[in-house]
């Protein structure tokens, strides 16, 4: 093998590592107008940053890196309800168009005051991207919204992308540990004095 065919793949195993390095990773840097930004690409030396994991899907391999970024910087949760025919059709929605999202249930008077801490009333099905609001199923504006949220129009989703399984809005308390025995009440409990067996140290 000639030195300039070494030297190419060389080159060429460098640039793959590099790429592959490229995608784990997600740069949040803040300028000197306090404007923050994301990227893939290391941002300038006089800068802010914050390196940060690309978010992976639950049960496959990573998100494509252009949708984990705006996933990162602008993620989008549903909130649901048993037998609410809007809010089917919102999950539908996202899921046609390959939005990664987290689904919150309002189903009991906790979960409902938990909406609205985050929403103010109870009007089913909310979308929250990021810190924006909209109340209410409304296909236009949803697609509107996600469109300037930089998610793309058409499915980015490797084919064994996952969702994750709806979730409480007000999760339970976890249930509580198993009791250890007593130990107070047995140290009360006097015991049986040992007989004397005459010896004294």
């Amino acid at each position: 093998m000639t030195f300039n065919k070494k030297v190419l793949i060389c080159s060429m195993l460098s640039s793959i590592f590099m790429a592959t390095a490229a995608q784990a990773q997600l740069y949040k840097s803040v300028g000197p107008d306090g404007k923050v930004t994301y990227s893939d690409q290391p941002p300038a030396a006089n800068q802010k940053v914050e390196k940060k994991k690309l978010p992976d899907t639950l049960e496959g391999g990573n998100l494509p890196q252009e949708l984990a970024i705006v996933v990162a910087k602008n993620p989008v949760t549903l909130y649901s309800a048993n037998g609410c025919s809007p809010c089917n059709d919102g999950r539908n929605l996202l899921k046609s168009l390959g939005i990664p999202f987290n689904e919150k249930t309002v189903n009991t008077a906790a979960d409902q005051e938990k909406m609205k801490q985050v929403s103010g009333d109870l009007q089913m099905p909310l979308l929250v991207i990021s810190n924006v609001k909209f109340r209410g199923y409304s296909m236009d504006e949803w697609k509107d919204a996600l469109s300037k949220a930089g998610y793309p129009a058409t499915s980015k989703l490797p084919k064994d992308y996952r969702y994750a399984a709806a979730e409480p809005a007000a999760p339970p308390p976890p249930p509580a540990a198993a009791k250890a025995p007593d130990a107070a009440r047995q140290a009360a409990t006097p015991q049986p004095k040992k007989p004397d067996d005459g010896f004294k140290f």
